[in-house]
């Protein structure tokens, strides 16, 4: 389970889950065009992914 936590604040998150297939959704990383990586939440089974949270206006880091 990806546990994701404000580097701020200290507020945190987990347990994503995806509606289709009800499976926790897994922390991974996707590079843009210009070579940068962004933080995303994906489905294990291709259901599909999402931009990792945010807290205080950053990107909340994730323990996986």
């Amino acid at each position: 389970m990806a546990d994701f936590t404000c580097e701020h604040c200290g507020m945190g998150v987990t347990g994503l889950k995806c509606v289709k297939c009800g499976n926790e959704l897994v922390h991974d990383h996707i590079t843009k065009d210009d070579g940068t990586k962004v933080g995303v939440a994906k489905c294990p089974n291709g259901h599909g992914k999402i931009k990792s949270p945010m807290c205080c206006g950053h990107d909340m880091s994730c323990s996986v």
